[in-house]
């Protein structure tokens, strides 16, 4: 059936579905559920099975999953901050590696055991068992992310860091793992040996152009000066895409090298920060949305069914056993690690698009059952979604684990780089206010401004003379920081933020 007689259509029918999705997403925070899986939703429901929109092209669907994680991999290293990750590094690495390894040779050989017990089941080789098992052991941290700040959730254990940089560092291994496999299966002349060494040089170039690459961008941010100020965030895209392809060109893991560039980028002094940020935000968002709108579109919903007992099975054994064993293996060498907390680890590990985009890999390379497996990934990313992403905020509470939430800015105010300034916002007390209930009264230390007050929802600039009120908040910007905390505790301020360039 012809569904678009013109463009005109195609555009109409695509912002309609964009709108369902953002009103989706908006759903799924209020009930805790997972965006990845409304978006999904969305485009199953548009699909072939649904308003009968004919999308078939796994290898169209494989690309704009390369543009999209190449976006979503540089943003995601942009937001992260170095110094929250450096604690948790070995941690995080290890899980995001040896994990990954750990994961697909024990689900691997589940997998090869369970077809080869049930005789309904096809007969699968190892290596094929251990196919499926790559493809799915890349975890999405992203959506329980969303969930946990939509419920105002914090951990303890630093949990939070080390799952971002396990999320963001764990594809290339998944990636990597999946075309050995495939090229082993093909019969390529790939053995054991050939595969390590093929691993650890593309992981190896892929860190060394990451940061190489991230170090250049960040020079060339500085130092072209556009004059149109939006022309910034083209050049970031544009250097993220270079950052990928040309890693991957000369041999090298792109998505590990973008990953790593946006770390770079995004813990470095650049010109037009802020605007840049919230620009890649943005994007980021609409090529999520675009990725899984593509897979829902992809699937065929009543070939699930047939390969429902096997996913379900597997899913299971992931779940329960398999991300468990790699989670406890991997940091029993670390003490700082509670079992409560391993446990909240294991269990937050869900599937989500990576793998089903890796799972197009064996459909275009022609590997037997590859249709099979596409089926079986997506089934066990639903559930995965269902089951583990709808009780995340219940884990941590269960588990005990929530964390006093950390306090949010009241003015939204950032200094930029070039500034050495330090920035404050205090909250006025009675016992503050017993020192003087005027600006001019308070002591602070020379070289400190009061520049704005919030009361009631209201903002306004502060004179000497202004009557300040209990539950103020009050903004101080002050050249020196040591002296603005020796200030605010002989006024007896408890509550207050500080940041500093």
């Amino acid at each position: 059936m012809r569904l678009f007689e013109n463009m005109e259509e195609v555009l109409l029918v695509g912002s309609v579905i964009l709108f369902l999705s953002i009103f989706a997403g908006k759903a799924g925070y209020r009930f805790g559920l997972p965006s990845l899986l409304l978006f999904l939703g969305v485009g199953m429901l548009f699909g072939c099975d649904g308003l009968g929109i004919q999308f078939s092209s796994p290898s169209v669907a494989q690309f704009i999953g390369m543009l999209a994680l190449t976006i979503i991999l540089f943003s995601g290293g942009m937001d992260t901050k170095v110094r929250e990750i450096r604690p948790v590094a070995a941690p995080g690495v290890i899980l995001a590696t040896v994990g990954v390894l750990m994961t697909i040779f024990v689900t691997g050989s589940f997998i090869y055991w369970m077809f080869g017990f049930f005789d309904r089941f096809v007969t699968l080789t190892y290596p094929e068992a251990l196919l499926l098992a790559a493809v799915m052991s890349s975890t999405d941290s992203a959506s329980v992310f969303s969930i946990l700040r939509s419920k105002g959730v914090f951990l303890k254990e630093r949990l939070r860091p080390t799952l971002e940089l396990e999320s963001g560092s764990n594809d290339p291994m998944a990636y990597m793992m999946t075309l050995v496999l495939i090229s082993y299966i093909q019969g390529d002349g790939t053995n054991i040996s050939s595969s390590a060494w093929l691993l650890v040089v593309q992981l190896s170039v892929g860190a060394i152009m990451g940061y190489l690459l991230g170090r250049a961008a960040v020079w060339l941010l500085n130092h072209i000066s556009l004059e149109n100020e939006s022309l910034y965030s083209i050049l970031v895209l544009a250097m993220a895409f270079f950052i990928f392809s040309f890693t991957t060109v000369i041999k090298g893991n792109g998505y590990l090298a973008v990953y790593i560039a946006g770390l770079v980028v995004g813990n470095m002094k650049i010109v037009h920060k802020k605007s840049l940020g919230t620009f890649m935000e943005g994007f980021t968002w609409l090529w999520q949305i675009v990725m899984f709108l593509t897979l829902g579109l992809l699937v065929n919903p009543h070939e699930l069914p047939p390969v429902a007992a096997p996913s379900i099975l597997v899913a299971l054994f992931m779940m329960l056993f398999a991300r468990p064993i790699s989670v406890f293996l991997c940091l029993l060498p670390f003490k700082g690690f509670s079992v409560r907390g391993k446990l909240y680890v294991s269990w937050v590990g869900l599937r989500g698009a990576v793998p089903i985009i890796f799972a197009t890999y064996p459909v275009i390379a022609g590997i037997e059952h590859a249709s099979m497996f596409f089926n079986i990934v997506f089934f066990i990313t639903i559930l995965s979604l269902l089951i583990q992403g709808t009780t995340v905020t219940s884990a941590a509470r269960w588990l005990k684990l929530e964390d006093e939430p950390e306090r949010q800015d009241e003015f939204g105010i950032e200094l930029p780089d070039e500034i050495k300034s330090a920035m404050s916002e205090i909250e006025l007390t009675s016992e503050v206010l017993a020192h003087g209930n005027r600006l001019m009264q308070l002591s602070l230390p020379d070289h400190t401004l009061a520049v704005m007050v919030k009361r009631d929802g209201r903002y306004f600039i502060p004179k000497g003379n202004t009557e300040l009120k209990e539950n103020d908040r009050l903004l101080v910007i002050s050249d020196n920081d040591e002296a603005l905390l020796n200030a605010y505790e002989s006024l007896g301020v408890k509550d207050y933020t500080l940041k500093k360039n």
